[in-house]
């Protein structure tokens, strides 16, 4: 059983989808679909740059969501679509689009909002993020409680069992990082981000973000999605909003998202669009997993390759 894996904010880099764009048409009509419904010409930006430019978040997530829709696109295009899909934060978007739940031009204009309000939420450098290595969940929730005094640090991702990303107010986050360092932990790196996404400082956007949500049109996924704020799996249509709106100011559970995705029959994890981040992941989550990374045409040969159109979908499922 196939399931597809969305990367989020971070894994962008000029010039990606560019190769799938040349070679598949589908590929090609995501890029155009996206440029009509935000009114700018998001493929040029994406190709040819400026980096500062695509790394502004209400840039960066329209286009990670692009690209990774256009790959799937690409794949559907060769048989190969999900029995299963989640997606790492932003990434969760693609995977409610891939599964049919939400339509492509309205998914592009939420998230363009969505990077809008999370921005505007926290004004530049009162927030950061940082990843603390080496240290399990509970280590990490403790210095978090300790380094708070009164400020804002949270769990924002738990990438793996000894990968968990922190947010909140600048001072707080540094004031983690050093007693994470006391404590044991291996390593720690402060996120190039331009806010403290996944915490309490969120909930602005959040409500920003309901306004946007309440007019697009939900309908019940073809196939499961497993979502970020408890590994839950979304089913209906009456689950898409709620858990959209939650995950803006909450964790990001990757960890328990890949088990749950293997607890409902996931054998062979696809990571489809930019990166290779998420099949980093996969090995560090479950022992012995091995993920397959889509992001250009050799990708997608070396998936077929391996998988072929094993759990393909009915052609309803298609994009």
């Amino acid at each position: 059983m196939i399931a597809f894996l969305f990367p989020g904010q971070g894994s962008q880099a000029v010039g990606m989808g560019k190769r799938l764009y040349e070679a598949s048409p589908g590929a090609k009509a995501v890029f155009e679909e996206a440029n009509a419904a935000l009114g700018f010409d998001l493929a040029r930006l994406v190709f040819d740059g400026p980096e500062a430019e695509l790394a502004l978040t209400a840039n960066t997530q329209p286009a990670v969501l692009t690209a990774s829709v256009a790959a799937a696109t690409a794949c559907a295009e060769r048989g190969l679509r999900p029995a299963l899909t989640a997606g790492h934060s932003l990434g969760e978007y693609a995977a409610l689009v891939v599964a049919g739940a939400l339509r492509f031009s309205d998914a592009v204009r939420l998230v363009r909002k969505r990077g809008e309000f999370m921005q505007d939420a926290v004004p530049v450098g009162t927030g950061a993020m940082a990843a603390i290595m080496g240290l399990e969940l509970g280590a990490v929730e403790e210095v978090c409680a300790e380094a708070a005094r009164g400020e804002v640090v949270e769990i924002a991702n738990v990438n793996s069992t000894l990968q968990i990303v922190i947010g909140g107010h600048r001072a707080a986050v540094e004031r983690a990082v050093a007693l994470a360092a006391r404590r044991g932990g291996k390593m720690s790196v402060t996120l190039p981000v331009s806010a403290p996404f996944h915490c309490s400082l969120m909930a602005p956007a959040g409500a920003r973000l309901a306004r946007e949500l309440d007019e697009a049109a939900v309908v019940d996924p073809v196939v499961p999605v497993v979502r970020n704020v408890d590994a839950g799996v979304t089913r209906t249509a009456a689950e898409v909003r709620p858990f959209l709106l939650r995950q803006v100011a909450s964790p990001v559970r990757w960890t328990d998202c890949v088990r749950r995705l293997a607890a409902e029959g996931a054998t062979a994890f696809v990571e489809v669009g930019p990166g290779r981040v998420l099949t980093g992941l996969l090995r560090r989550i479950i022992t012995g997993a091995e993920g397959m990374s889509i992001e250009d045409p050799e990708g997608l040969e070396r998936a077929l390759a391996v998988v072929g159109g094993a759990g393909a979908l009915p052609s309803e499922a298609s994009l």
